[in-house]
């Protein structure tokens, strides 16, 4: 060993260490950087594992919320395709005369179909789906869509006077706008 050798004097240390290299185990300045290296590349790779926990934690929480709005909207398709037939349904009911309603031959009838819209109501109730409210209420561009314009004294501008397809949300979505008529100021 030289003087500058810094190796431990113990010889069976010394044999243990035996074969590596010496700026390896000098105390001087090479052992400080390599060990503040260390330290850094520790940090860094501390640093990569929460990136990648919080990235992951972030994967889950889209995929759980695509999960729920996948159960939540599964039917909207099937509720659009339904909403026409409720419609023909309830225009058929509107265009039964009151004299038919109370005819014996035709009561049967009338009571079976009034049912009948009262369990697509309750089928369309407990999948989320509801009827939008338009009638004199002011005119909701995200809600209704105007498909004429009726001159009107009676009202401000803008009030939806008449409903002429009724509009349906699914939850917090809107299904179908609401088609309406819309109150303006008079020539």
């Amino acid at each position: 060993m030289t003087d500058n050798d810094t190796r431990p004097q113990d010889p069976e240390v010394a044999a243990e260490l035996e074969g590596v290299p010496s700026e390896l185990t000098d105390g001087g300045d090479v052992q400080a950087e390599l060990l503040e290296a260390l330290k850094a590349d520790l940090e860094a790779a501390k640093q990569d594992v929460l990136y990648a926990k919080a990235e992951t934690q972030n994967v889950r929480r889209r995929m759980e919320k695509e999960v729920a709005d996948t159960r939540a909207y599964a039917a909207t398709a099937f509720a659009r395709d339904i909403l026409s037939v409720a419609d023909n349904l309830s225009r058929a009911l509107e265009t039964i005369p009151a004299e038919l309603r109370e005819d014996d031959k035709m009561k049967n009838l009338v009571a079976g179909l009034e049912a009948t819209g009262r369990e697509i109501e309750k089928v369309f109730a407990s999948h989320g789906i509801s009827r939008i409210a338009a009638k004199g209420l002011p005119l909701d561009p995200h809600q209704h869509q105007a498909m004429l314009e009726i001159p009107s004294n009676d009202v401000e501008p803008g009030t939806v006077l008449q409903e002429l397809q009724a509009g349906y949300m699914i939850k917090d979505r809107l299904l179908r706008a609401a088609m309406v008529a819309v109150a303006k100021k008079p020539d």
